[in-house]
């Protein structure tokens, strides 16, 4: 007889995530700065060990593609010393000073896209809220790359 009726609020999660940074919508509301979440050691400690990860792995990939690219240009000087390839020097000439002048043209205006300039803006926020982490990163990176 004395029935209670609940109340329920919608939320418009369309309208909750037009105004929030990629890394929030993709994280948690909560994931703000790593500063607000975890202490000095565990910032360091994360960020130096997946800054170690990603050094080691840009080292051996690195290592790979110039052995691979030095491999390739090798083999090539091979087959053209023994006539197995002919090579166009002219033809070659003419595109790298085709590609000369695009670089010039492209490098005299100075001014990035508008696009580009807000993803550089909203990494240097995120690399000055996480400053301990950034920091941890960048020397694990330094390590791993010596390894």
């Amino acid at each position: 007889a004395g029935m209670k009726e609940d109340s329920f609020s919608v939320l418009d999660l369309a309208e909750y995530t037009k105004n929030r940074p990629w890394w929030r919508k993709i994280f948690a509301p909560n994931s703000g700065s790593s500063a607000e979440k975890y202490n000095v050691a565990t910032q360091l400690v994360i960020g130096g060990v997946t800054g170690w990860c990603t050094g080691f792995i840009f080292q051996k990939v690195g290592k790979l593609a110039a052995t691979a690219v030095g491999g390739g240009f090798f083999l090539l000087q091979i087959a053209n010393h023994t006539g197995y390839i002919k090579v166009d020097w002219k033809l070659v000439e003419r595109d790298v000073n085709k590609a000369k002048q695009q670089l010039k043209f492209h490098s005299s205006g100075n001014e990035m896209a508008p696009e580009v300039k807000s993803k550089i803006d909203e990494v240097i926020i995120f690399l000055k809220k996480n400053v301990i982490l950034t920091g941890g990163f960048a020397g694990g990176f330094l390590l791993g790359m010596a390894s």
